[in-house]
C-alpha cells in the first residue's frame, strides 16, 4: 500500500496491509523460538528433568522446523499464501497453548513438534508473502517483516521476565499465544488471495542459477550469527562478572543496534544485494574475531557486539532479498531453503561454537566463528567477481530486489 494513501486509510485497511500482517506473523514467530530461554530453569524444576534436558526442546522444534522447511520447498505446486500462513498461525496458536498446559515434559516435547511445522510454513511463506503480495515494494514490505523478529526480542524478553515470576507457564501465554492469536486476526482481515498464476511445471529452486551458493552462504552466515548470540550471553558472565539481569539488557540492545541495520540496508539492496552480503560477512568475520580475542572491558564488547548486530540486520535483508531475486518463479522454495539454512545455522553454530569454546576458551570461539563467516563470503566473491568481469546485467531480475 502506497503511504500516503495508508494515511486515510480506514484502520482495518491498514491492519491487513501486507507489512503489518507480515511484521505481526514474524513477531509471533520469533517470539514462539525465544519465549523458553528465559524459563528453562523453571520449566525444568516443575517437570522433573534437568536443565540441559530442557534445553534439547529448543533443539526439537529447531530441527522440525528446519526440515519441515525443505519438505515445503520441495513441495513444488501453485498456492495461495494467506491459507498457508492461516495454517501456520493456527499451528503456533495450538503448540504455544498446549505448552502453557503441559503436564508433563513428553507432552511438552509434543508441542514443540508442533510447533517446529508452525514456524516452518508461517517463517517461509511470511517472506513469500513479501514478494507476491507488494511486488512493487517488496523492499519495504521485506524490511518491515524482518523487523518482526528483533522486536519480539526487545519486547518479549523483559515481558517474559516479568510474567514468569508468575509462573513459566503465564509465559507461552503471555507473548507467543497472544501475537500468534493477533497475527492469526490479522491474516483474517486480508482478502483471499488469488489462485497463482504458477505454471504447473514450476522449476525447482535449484535449477535457478546461484541458488546453491546463495543457500551455503546464508547457511554458514546464520551459523556465524548464532553461535555469536548463544555465546555472547556467556562471555559477559564469565569475563566481567555481569549479572544475569545486565545480560538481558545486553541481548536487547543487540536486537535494537539490529534495526539501523535493516532500515539502512533496504535503501541499497535493489543493487547492492550481493556486494552487501559479501562486505557483511568480511565485517562480522574481523569483527567476531575481536569480540572474542579482545577483553578491554564490558563497554568494548558490548560496542562490538551492537556492530554485528547492525551488519546483521543488514545483511538478513540482502540475503532475503537476493533469494527472491534469484528465484522470482518460486518464492515460496527460496524462502523455505532460507527458514532450513537459519535453522540449520544455529545448530551449527552452537556445536562449532561450543567445541571451539571447550577447546581454546573465548579467543577461539572468535576465530572459529571468524571462519564461517568467511566461509560465507566465498560464493558472493565468486559472484561478484564473475558478474564485474563479464559486465552482464539479467534483465530478469525484478525492481525491488536485487542481484
Amino acid at each position: 500500500m502506497d503511504r500516503r494513501r495508508a494515511a486515510g486509510a480506514p484502520l482495518a485497511v491498514v491492519m491487513s496491509s501486507p507489512a503489518v500482517v507480515l511484521f505481526a506473523c514474524m513477531f509471533a514467530a520469533q517470539g514462539s523460538l525465544l519465549v523458553l530461554s528465559p524459563i528453562l530453569p523453571d520449566v525444568a524444576a516443575d517437570l522433573g528433568v534437568s536443565t540441559a534436558l530442557a534445553a534439547q526442546l529448543r533443539t526439537l522444534s529447531g530441527a522440525v522446523a528446519g526440515m519441515a522447511a525443505l519438505w515445503l520447498g520441495m513441495w513444488s505446486r501453485p498456492r495461495a499464501l494467506r491459507q498457508m500462513l492461516l495454517a501456520g498461525t493456527t499451528l503456533l496458536v495450538v503448540s504455544t497453548a498446549a505448552s502453557a498446559a503441559a503436564p508433563n515434559f513428553v507432552t511438552l516435547a509434543v508441542a514443540q513438534v508442533i510447533l517446529g511445522f508452525g514456524l516452518a510454513i508461517v517463517l517461509s511463506g511470511g517472506l513469500a508473502a513479501a514478494g507476491q503480495w507488494a511486488p512493487d515494494d517488496a523492499a519495504r514490505t521485506l524490511s518491515w517483516a524482518l523487523v518482526g523478529q528483533p522486536a519480539a526480542w526487545i519486547v518479549g524478553m523483559p515481558l517474559v521476565g516479568a510474567v514468569a515470576e508468575q509462573g513459566w507457564r503465564y509465559a507461552w501465554l503471555a507473548l507467543p499465544f497472544a501475537a500468534s492469536v493477533v497475527a492469526l486476526g490479522l491474516l483474517a482481515l486480508r482478502g483471499p488471495d488469488a489462485v497463482p498464476q504458477t505454471p504447473a511445471d514450476e522449476p525447482s529452486v535449484w535449477q535457478e542459477p546461484g541458488t546453491r551458493g546463495w543457500a551455503i552462504g546464508e547457511l554458514l552466515a546464520y551459523g556465524g550469527w548464532a553461535g555469536t548470540l548463544v555465546f555472547a550471553g556467556a562471555l559477559f558472565v564469565e569475563s566481567y562478572a555481569t549479572t544475569s539481569t545486565v545480560v538481558g539488557l545486553i541481548l536487547a540492545a543487540a536486537a535494537i543496534a539490529y534495526l539501523p541495520g535493516n532500515f539502512l540496508a533496504r535503501r541499497f539492496v535493489d543493487r547492492q544485494a550481493r556486494v552487501m552480503l559479501l562486505g557483511g560477512a568480511v565485517a562480522s568475520a574481523g569483527g567476531v574475531a575481536a569480540f572474542g580475542a579482545v577483553d578491554a572491558g564490558p563497554g568494548w564488547s558490548l560496542a562490538l557486539l551492537a556492530a554485528l548486530a547492525v551488519i546483521a540486520g543488514a545483511r538478513t535483508i540482502a540475503g532475503s532479498s537476493l533469494g527472491l531475486a534469484l528465484a522470482p518463479r518460486c518464492r515460496l522454495q527460496a524462502m523455505s531453503v532460507r527458514t532450513a539454512a537459519v535453522q540449520g545455522g544455529y545448530l551449527m553454530g552452537s556445536a562449532v561454537g561450543g567445541l571451539a569454546l571447550a577447546s581454546g576458551g573465548y579467543p577461539a570461539l572468535g576465530v572459529a566463528l571468524a571462519a564461517l563467516y568467511l566461509a560465507a563470503a566465498v560464493p558472493h566473491a565468486g559472484a561478484v567477481v564473475h558478474r564485474r568481469a563479464t559486465q552482464v546485467v539479467d534483465p530478469t531480475a525484478p525492481s525491488g530486489l536485487g542481484r
